[in-house]
């Protein structure tokens, strides 16, 4: 279903004597600009992978997108430091987004979309709103939007609820790393080019070496290695309230070790509806934790999640100096829990 035939993005080095050891070795690690390639051809899971959001909030902003887009755009990088200022340890995240294909900025001012989106199931949201003016963002109460309360989004930007298809979110920025743009812009190009309403490039979603990553919202699943067509399966799940496991990195309201484990739930009992499970504690600490995930009808189950150091080092993202060895959320087990039926009469 999802990309399992990747073609290397680099020309791989003349290796000499067919099949060693070390000349396999050398083709992969010499492709530092392609750590998606590398990590794909390693088979790195991509479970437990998701950048963490309760809430999302997304501004429209045309033209090109610096490594920090938030200060290295054509946004106004005093806003932009003001904007990551206020939403510091409040749950939120600002993406800026803007439609597939060319990128232009004419510099007026015209109106810019606005998404805000939370995602912990039981509260799940997704609001819109227009604005002329970004600084307008500054009018938010961004610890309420991070506990899942929208009240100051419709204040300040006349929200309302979003009433399109879901937005399919494509990393495509290729200033923080060259997978992103290379295997990202064309996925969000083919995804728009064939009716996708929702679909929007968007400035970083982490894991650049599981190109293309895509979120989905309202309910925050991130996948990871994506194809259009799987992508439409995706969002034609989510239109039905129900979430697709394979290739997923997780749901955005989690911590890593919660991303993992919700998805092993699923994956054990077959459960796909988006809003069915929730992390309710996680105990432990790295390297490894017990966490406990719900269903909403009472049953519970308790999950082992350890983390290791994937092997052999590589390239972690397009460029990078040095090799290394990224966490890697590894399920060690899934109990479920006995539930104790509620007393009667």
């Amino acid at each position: 279903m999802w990309d399992r035939s990747r073609r290397s993005l680099c020309r791989s080095p003349d290796t000499g004597a067919a099949g060693s050891r070390r000349a396999r070795s050398q083709v992969r690690l010499t492709c530092v600009s392609t750590c998606s390639t590398v990590s794909h051809d390693l088979d790195e899971p991509v479970s437990g992978t998701a950048a963490t959001a309760r809430t999302w909030l997304l501004l429209e902003q045309p033209g090109p997108w610096g490594a920090k887009a938030l200060t290295s755009s054509h946004l106004d990088p005093a806003l932009g430091r003001a904007l990551e200022a206020a939403a510091q340890d409040t749950g939120v995240r600002i993406a800026l987004i803007r439609r597939p294909g060319r990128h232009a900025d004419s510099g007026t001012a015209t109106a810019r979309q606005v998404y805000a989106a939370h995602t912990t199931p039981g509260k799940v949201w997704l609001r819109s709103a227009t604005t002329r003016d970004p600084s307008d963002l500054l009018g938010l109460d961004f610890a309420a939007l991070g506990r899942g309360e929208h009240t100051s989004f419709d204040a300040a930007l006349r929200g309302r609820p979003h009433t399109g298809d879901p937005l399919a979110l494509v990393c495509t920025n290729g200033k923080r790393d060259r997978c992103c743009a290379l295997l990202g812009r064309p996925l969000a190009a083919e995804l728009a080019a064939s009716g996708v309403e929702g679909a929007w490039e968007v400035t970083h979603l982490g894991g650049h070496r599981f190109s293309p990553t895509l979120l989905v919202l309202p309910y925050g699943y991130a996948y990871g290695r994506a194809e259009a067509h799987t992508v439409k399966q995706v969002l034609h799940s989510v239109q039905e309230g129900r979430i697709v496991v394979e290739g997923c990195r997780g749901n955005s309201a989690w911590e890593r070790p919660g991303q993992a484990a919700e998805l092993a739930v699923r994956t054990e009992v077959g459960e796909y509806a988006a809003e069915a499970l929730t992390v309710v504690r996680t105990d432990g600490a790295a390297p490894r934790w017990e966490v406990t995930v719900a269903h909403a009808d009472g049953h519970r189950w308790s999950v082992l999640v350890a983390q290791t150091a994937s092997l052999p080092p590589r390239p972690e993202s397009c460029g990078a100096s040095v090799l290394g060895s990224p966490a890697r959320m590894d399920v060690v087990a899934v109990l479920e829990l006995t539930t104790t039926a509620a007393p009667t009469g």
